[in-house]
Protein backbone atom coordinates (compact mmCIF):
# COMPACT_ATOMS: atom_id res chain seq x y z
CA UNK A 1 0.00 0.00 0.00
CA UNK A 2 1.63 3.47 -0.85
CA UNK A 3 0.51 6.29 1.25
CA UNK A 4 0.36 9.54 1.12
CA UNK A 5 0.18 11.69 3.65
CA UNK A 6 -1.20 15.37 3.58
CA UNK A 7 -1.46 18.08 6.55
CA UNK A 8 -4.10 20.99 6.53
CA UNK A 9 -5.99 18.06 4.45
CA UNK A 10 -8.83 19.77 4.39
CA UNK A 11 -7.69 23.22 3.44
CA UNK A 12 -7.54 25.28 -0.04
CA UNK A 13 -4.34 23.08 -0.94
CA UNK A 14 -4.42 20.00 1.45
CA UNK A 15 -7.73 19.36 0.25
CA UNK A 16 -6.87 19.51 -3.64
CA UNK A 17 -3.46 17.61 -2.77
CA UNK A 18 -5.94 14.51 -1.64
CA UNK A 19 -8.08 14.57 -4.16
CA UNK A 20 -5.22 14.58 -6.77
CA UNK A 21 -3.23 12.02 -5.70
CA UNK A 22 -6.01 9.81 -4.17
CA UNK A 23 -7.34 10.03 -7.93
CA UNK A 24 -3.63 8.67 -8.86
CA UNK A 25 -4.06 5.62 -7.14
CA UNK A 26 -2.93 5.83 -3.09
CA UNK A 27 -4.21 6.00 -0.01
CA UNK A 28 -4.72 9.40 1.97
CA UNK A 29 -4.30 10.01 5.29
CA UNK A 30 -5.16 13.90 6.07
CA UNK A 31 -4.48 15.67 9.01
CA UNK A 32 -6.71 18.58 9.85
CA UNK A 33 -8.08 20.02 13.01
CA UNK A 34 -9.68 22.86 11.62
CA UNK A 35 -8.12 25.50 13.25
CA UNK A 36 -8.60 27.55 10.37
CA UNK A 37 -12.15 28.25 12.39
CA UNK A 38 -10.10 29.38 15.20
CA UNK A 39 -7.97 31.28 13.92
CA UNK A 40 -10.70 33.26 10.92
CA UNK A 41 -14.57 32.52 12.41
CA UNK A 42 -16.89 30.12 11.89
CA UNK A 43 -16.97 31.40 8.37
CA UNK A 44 -13.23 30.23 7.03
CA UNK A 45 -13.87 26.54 8.87
CA UNK A 46 -13.29 23.67 7.09
CA UNK A 47 -15.79 21.51 8.15
CA UNK A 48 -17.53 20.95 5.10
CA UNK A 49 -14.63 20.02 3.29
CA UNK A 50 -13.33 17.55 5.60
CA UNK A 51 -16.89 15.97 5.23
CA UNK A 52 -16.89 15.98 1.37
CA UNK A 53 -13.36 14.41 1.49
CA UNK A 54 -14.78 11.70 3.56
CA UNK A 55 -18.09 11.07 1.94
CA UNK A 56 -16.43 10.60 -1.40
CA UNK A 57 -13.01 9.24 -1.31
CA UNK A 58 -12.76 5.52 0.02
CA UNK A 59 -9.22 5.67 0.30
CA UNK A 60 -8.99 8.69 2.43
CA UNK A 61 -8.95 8.67 6.32
CA UNK A 62 -8.86 11.73 8.42
CA UNK A 63 -7.23 12.04 11.45
CA UNK A 64 -7.81 15.42 13.76
CA UNK A 65 -4.49 15.83 15.81
CA UNK A 66 -2.35 18.85 16.21
CA UNK A 67 1.13 19.04 14.63
CA UNK A 68 2.72 20.74 17.52
CA UNK A 69 1.94 17.29 19.22
CA UNK A 70 5.09 15.69 18.52
CA UNK A 71 4.18 12.32 20.56
CA UNK A 72 0.47 11.84 18.56
CA UNK A 73 2.76 13.01 15.21
CA UNK A 74 4.96 10.55 15.64
CA UNK A 75 3.07 7.66 16.35
CA UNK A 76 1.15 8.48 13.09
CA UNK A 77 3.96 7.82 11.39
CA UNK A 78 5.56 4.90 13.12
CA UNK A 79 1.63 3.35 12.32
CA UNK A 80 2.30 3.61 8.39
CA UNK A 81 6.09 3.29 8.53
CA UNK A 82 8.09 2.99 4.74
CA UNK A 83 4.41 2.73 3.45
CA UNK A 84 4.39 6.27 3.65
CA UNK A 85 5.62 7.59 -0.33
CA UNK A 86 5.17 11.11 0.00
CA UNK A 87 4.21 14.18 2.78
CA UNK A 88 3.03 17.05 1.70
CA UNK A 89 3.08 19.74 4.85
CA UNK A 90 0.10 22.59 3.74
CA UNK A 91 -0.93 23.34 7.15
CA UNK A 92 -0.54 26.38 8.52
CA UNK A 93 -1.50 29.43 10.16
CA UNK A 94 -1.43 32.02 7.15
CA UNK A 95 -1.86 35.22 8.28
CA UNK A 96 0.00 38.55 9.06
CA UNK A 97 -2.36 40.02 11.62
CA UNK A 98 -3.43 37.07 13.11
CA UNK A 99 0.40 36.62 13.80
CA UNK A 100 0.65 39.33 15.70
CA UNK A 101 -2.20 38.75 17.98
CA UNK A 102 -0.64 35.41 19.09
CA UNK A 103 3.19 35.02 18.20
CA UNK A 104 3.42 31.73 20.36
CA UNK A 105 0.69 29.92 18.31
CA UNK A 106 1.68 31.36 15.32
CA UNK A 107 5.48 29.92 15.67
CA UNK A 108 4.61 26.61 16.92
CA UNK A 109 2.27 25.84 14.01
CA UNK A 110 4.61 27.05 11.40
CA UNK A 111 8.19 26.52 13.18
CA UNK A 112 7.56 23.53 15.82
CA UNK A 113 4.90 21.71 13.54
CA UNK A 114 6.91 21.73 10.75
CA UNK A 115 10.28 20.56 12.35
CA UNK A 116 7.74 17.05 14.06
CA UNK A 117 6.99 16.30 10.91
CA UNK A 118 10.49 16.46 9.42
CA UNK A 119 11.21 14.45 12.28
CA UNK A 120 8.65 11.90 11.89
CA UNK A 121 9.80 11.32 8.58
CA UNK A 122 13.66 11.17 9.30
CA UNK A 123 12.77 8.21 11.86
CA UNK A 124 9.96 6.47 9.73
CA UNK A 125 9.83 7.27 6.00
CA UNK A 126 13.30 8.34 4.93
CA UNK A 127 13.01 8.08 1.76
CA UNK A 128 9.48 9.96 1.06
CA UNK A 129 9.39 13.04 -0.49
CA UNK A 130 8.74 16.05 1.91
CA UNK A 131 6.99 19.01 0.13
CA UNK A 132 6.50 21.85 1.87
CA UNK A 133 3.81 24.80 1.17
CA UNK A 134 5.75 28.01 1.57
CA UNK A 135 5.01 31.26 0.92
CA UNK A 136 6.96 34.60 -0.19
CA UNK A 137 6.54 36.43 2.77
CA UNK A 138 9.67 34.53 3.81
CA UNK A 139 11.02 37.41 1.72
CA UNK A 140 9.83 40.28 3.67
CA UNK A 141 8.96 43.47 2.46
CA UNK A 142 12.27 43.17 0.28
CA UNK A 143 9.98 43.52 -2.88
CA UNK A 144 8.94 47.07 -1.90
CA UNK A 145 12.37 48.13 -2.55
CA UNK A 146 11.82 47.05 -6.35
CA UNK A 147 11.96 50.22 -8.83
CA UNK A 148 7.82 50.76 -9.41
CA UNK A 149 5.75 52.49 -11.90
CA UNK A 150 2.43 53.49 -11.55
CA UNK A 151 0.12 52.69 -14.08
CA UNK A 152 -3.38 53.43 -14.44
CA UNK A 153 -4.72 50.34 -12.70
CA UNK A 154 -1.61 48.87 -11.17
CA UNK A 155 1.68 49.06 -9.83
CA UNK A 156 3.90 47.27 -12.33
CA UNK A 157 8.10 47.04 -12.15
CA UNK A 158 10.26 49.31 -14.04
CA UNK A 159 10.72 47.79 -17.38
CA UNK A 160 14.52 47.95 -17.02
CA UNK A 161 14.77 46.01 -14.26
CA UNK A 162 16.12 42.45 -15.55
CA UNK A 163 13.20 40.91 -13.41
CA UNK A 164 10.35 42.87 -15.59
CA UNK A 165 9.27 40.14 -18.41
CA UNK A 166 9.43 37.26 -15.73
CA UNK A 167 9.05 38.23 -12.27
CA UNK A 168 10.85 37.39 -8.69
CA UNK A 169 13.24 34.76 -8.58
CA UNK A 170 14.77 32.94 -5.78
CA UNK A 171 17.62 34.80 -5.54
CA UNK A 172 16.33 37.36 -3.68
CA UNK A 173 17.51 37.80 -0.22
CA UNK A 174 15.26 37.13 2.90
CA UNK A 175 17.73 39.04 5.29
CA UNK A 176 17.50 42.50 6.27
CA UNK A 177 13.60 43.43 6.08
CA UNK A 178 10.39 43.43 7.62
CA UNK A 179 8.64 40.17 7.36
CA UNK A 180 5.77 39.86 9.93
CA UNK A 181 5.54 37.45 12.57
CA UNK A 182 4.09 35.31 10.09
CA UNK A 183 6.65 35.87 7.81
CA UNK A 184 9.01 34.71 10.61
CA UNK A 185 7.83 31.59 11.61
CA UNK A 186 7.73 30.34 7.84
CA UNK A 187 10.93 31.55 7.33
CA UNK A 188 12.01 28.94 10.09
CA UNK A 189 10.03 26.49 8.58
CA UNK A 190 11.16 26.70 5.13
CA UNK A 191 14.64 26.58 6.39
CA UNK A 192 14.21 23.58 8.34
CA UNK A 193 13.03 21.98 5.27
CA UNK A 194 16.05 22.84 3.36
CA UNK A 195 18.52 22.07 6.07
CA UNK A 196 16.91 18.67 6.37
CA UNK A 197 16.99 18.44 2.54
CA UNK A 198 21.03 19.50 2.81
CA UNK A 199 22.21 18.03 6.09
CA UNK A 200 20.64 14.29 6.35
CA UNK A 201 20.05 14.35 2.66
CA UNK A 202 16.28 14.09 2.83
CA UNK A 203 14.18 14.41 -0.36
CA UNK A 204 12.83 18.21 0.38
CA UNK A 205 11.04 20.86 -1.50
CA UNK A 206 9.75 24.48 -0.56
CA UNK A 207 7.18 25.95 -2.60
CA UNK A 208 7.30 29.82 -1.85
CA UNK A 209 3.62 30.76 -2.76
CA UNK A 210 2.34 33.55 -3.55
CA UNK A 211 -1.72 33.86 -3.59
CA UNK A 212 -2.56 30.25 -3.77
CA UNK A 213 -6.84 30.22 -4.28
CA UNK A 214 -9.43 28.46 -5.93
CA UNK A 215 -13.04 27.16 -5.14
CA UNK A 216 -12.43 25.15 -2.73
CA UNK A 217 -10.89 28.22 -0.62
CA UNK A 218 -13.06 29.17 2.76
CA UNK A 219 -11.60 33.06 2.30
CA UNK A 220 -12.00 35.40 5.32
CA UNK A 221 -10.78 38.67 6.05
CA UNK A 222 -7.53 38.13 7.28
CA UNK A 223 -6.81 35.30 4.49
CA UNK A 224 -7.88 34.47 1.18
CA UNK A 225 -8.26 37.81 -0.68
CA UNK A 226 -9.42 36.75 -4.15
CA UNK A 227 -11.59 33.94 -2.29
CA UNK A 228 -13.25 36.67 0.18
CA UNK A 229 -13.21 39.22 -2.15
CA UNK A 230 -16.17 36.72 -4.71
CA UNK A 231 -17.33 35.73 -1.65
CA UNK A 232 -17.87 39.99 -0.73
CA UNK A 233 -19.11 40.67 -4.49
CA UNK A 234 -21.62 37.75 -4.74
CA UNK A 235 -23.29 38.31 -0.94
CA UNK A 236 -22.98 42.09 -1.08
CA UNK A 237 -21.04 42.24 1.80
CA UNK A 238 -18.41 45.10 2.00
CA UNK A 239 -14.70 45.11 1.55
CA UNK A 240 -12.19 47.03 2.45
CA UNK A 241 -8.79 47.65 0.10
CA UNK A 242 -5.95 48.55 2.14
CA UNK A 243 -3.50 51.03 1.10
CA UNK A 244 -1.15 51.45 -2.06
CA UNK A 245 -4.50 52.95 -3.52
CA UNK A 246 -6.00 49.44 -4.61
CA UNK A 247 -2.97 48.92 -7.40
CA UNK A 248 -0.94 46.27 -5.36
CA UNK A 249 -0.43 43.41 -7.79
CA UNK A 250 -0.54 39.95 -6.66
CA UNK A 251 0.08 36.33 -9.16
CA UNK A 252 -2.35 34.21 -8.58
CA UNK A 253 -2.56 30.35 -8.68
CA UNK A 254 -5.61 27.62 -8.82
CA UNK A 255 -5.04 25.03 -6.34
CA UNK A 256 -5.17 22.37 -8.91
CA UNK A 257 -2.25 23.61 -10.69
CA UNK A 258 -0.03 24.13 -7.49
CA UNK A 259 -0.80 20.80 -6.71
CA UNK A 260 0.12 18.97 -10.10
CA UNK A 261 3.44 20.70 -9.08
CA UNK A 262 3.36 18.93 -6.14
CA UNK A 263 2.85 15.82 -7.96
CA UNK A 264 5.90 16.37 -10.46
CA UNK A 265 7.97 16.79 -7.79
CA UNK A 266 6.97 13.22 -5.92
CA UNK A 267 7.70 11.97 -9.43
CA UNK A 268 11.14 12.98 -9.62
CA UNK A 269 12.37 14.52 -6.12
CA UNK A 270 15.62 16.21 -5.51
CA UNK A 271 17.04 17.48 -2.02
CA UNK A 272 16.35 21.21 -0.31
CA UNK A 273 14.74 22.60 -3.75
CA UNK A 274 13.37 25.95 -3.75
CA UNK A 275 10.92 26.97 -5.84
CA UNK A 276 9.21 30.29 -6.25
CA UNK A 277 5.34 29.34 -7.40
CA UNK A 278 2.35 31.55 -8.30
CA UNK A 279 0.45 32.86 -11.08
CA UNK A 280 3.80 34.33 -12.58
CA UNK A 281 3.02 36.83 -15.89
CA UNK A 282 0.36 33.88 -16.90
CA UNK A 283 -1.93 34.94 -13.97
CA UNK A 284 -2.00 38.10 -11.78
CA UNK A 285 -4.12 41.46 -11.16
CA UNK A 286 -4.29 44.51 -8.90
CA UNK A 287 -6.96 44.83 -6.70
CA UNK A 288 -8.65 47.47 -8.65
CA UNK A 289 -8.39 44.97 -11.63
CA UNK A 290 -9.93 41.91 -9.42
CA UNK A 291 -12.69 44.28 -8.05
CA UNK A 292 -13.45 45.04 -12.14
CA UNK A 293 -13.83 41.48 -12.74
CA UNK A 294 -16.00 40.10 -9.98
CA UNK A 295 -18.12 43.31 -11.12
CA UNK A 296 -18.03 42.44 -14.50
CA UNK A 297 -19.21 38.47 -13.62
CA UNK A 298 -22.14 40.03 -11.00
CA UNK A 299 -23.47 42.78 -13.73
CA UNK A 300 -23.72 45.10 -10.45
CA UNK A 301 -21.08 47.93 -8.58
CA UNK A 302 -19.36 46.00 -5.48
CA UNK A 303 -19.89 47.50 -1.90
CA UNK A 304 -16.02 48.60 -1.45
CA UNK A 305 -14.12 51.09 0.60
CA UNK A 306 -10.42 52.03 1.00
CA UNK A 307 -8.18 52.63 3.55
CA UNK A 308 -4.44 54.23 3.26
CA UNK A 309 -3.26 51.84 5.94
CA UNK A 310 -1.45 48.55 3.90
CA UNK A 311 -0.32 45.72 6.44
CA UNK A 312 2.96 45.72 7.76
CA UNK A 313 5.11 44.00 5.95
CA UNK A 314 2.46 43.42 2.77
CA UNK A 315 3.92 43.36 -0.58
CA UNK A 316 3.35 46.27 -3.40
CA UNK A 317 4.15 44.48 -6.48
CA UNK A 318 4.40 40.33 -6.39
CA UNK A 319 5.17 38.09 -9.41
CA UNK A 320 6.63 35.15 -9.17
CA UNK A 321 9.29 33.86 -11.38
CA UNK A 322 8.58 30.31 -11.86
CA UNK A 323 11.13 29.69 -14.39
CA UNK A 324 13.49 27.70 -11.85
CA UNK A 325 10.54 24.91 -11.19
CA UNK A 326 9.81 24.81 -14.98
CA UNK A 327 13.20 23.60 -15.71
CA UNK A 328 13.87 21.23 -13.38
CA UNK A 329 9.79 19.64 -14.81
CA UNK A 330 9.48 20.66 -18.12
CA UNK A 331 6.15 18.75 -18.81
CA UNK A 332 4.46 20.62 -16.19
CA UNK A 333 2.03 24.02 -16.83
CA UNK A 334 -0.87 26.63 -16.00
CA UNK A 335 -4.49 24.96 -16.25
CA UNK A 336 -5.94 28.88 -15.34
CA UNK A 337 -5.35 32.30 -15.65
CA UNK A 338 -6.91 34.95 -13.88
CA UNK A 339 -10.41 34.77 -15.64
CA UNK A 340 -9.99 31.52 -15.20
CA UNK A 341 -9.97 31.11 -11.74
CA UNK A 342 -12.26 34.18 -10.47
CA UNK A 343 -15.22 32.13 -12.78
CA UNK A 344 -14.53 29.12 -11.02
CA UNK A 345 -14.50 30.91 -7.65
CA UNK A 346 -17.24 32.69 -8.44
CA UNK A 347 -19.22 29.45 -9.38
CA UNK A 348 -18.28 27.61 -6.39
CA UNK A 349 -19.41 30.71 -4.39
CA UNK A 350 -22.78 31.20 -6.08
CA UNK A 351 -23.42 27.61 -5.78
CA UNK A 352 -22.33 27.69 -1.68
CA UNK A 353 -24.48 30.95 -0.74
CA UNK A 354 -27.89 29.86 -3.09
CA UNK A 355 -27.37 33.82 -4.50
CA UNK A 356 -28.25 34.11 -8.22
CA UNK A 357 -24.77 33.45 -10.14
Amino acid sequence: MSVAIVTGSAGLIGAETVRFFHAKGLTVVGIDNDMRSRFFGEQASTSWSRAELQASLPRYTHVDADIRDASAIDALFARHGRSVQVVVHTAAQPSHDWAASDPATDFTINANGTLNLLEAVRRHCPDAPFIHCSTNKVYGDTPNRLPLVEMDTRWELSPEHPWAGKGIDETMSIDSSTHSLFGVSKVAGDLLVQEYGRYFGMKTACFRGGCLTGPGHSGAPLHGFLSYLVKCAVTGAPYTVLGYKGKQVRDNIHSYDMVNAFWHVFRAPRSGAVYNMGGSRHSNCSMLEAISICEEMTGRPMNWTYSDQNRIGDHIWWISDVSRFQADYPEWSFSYDIRGILKAIYEAETERSGKPG
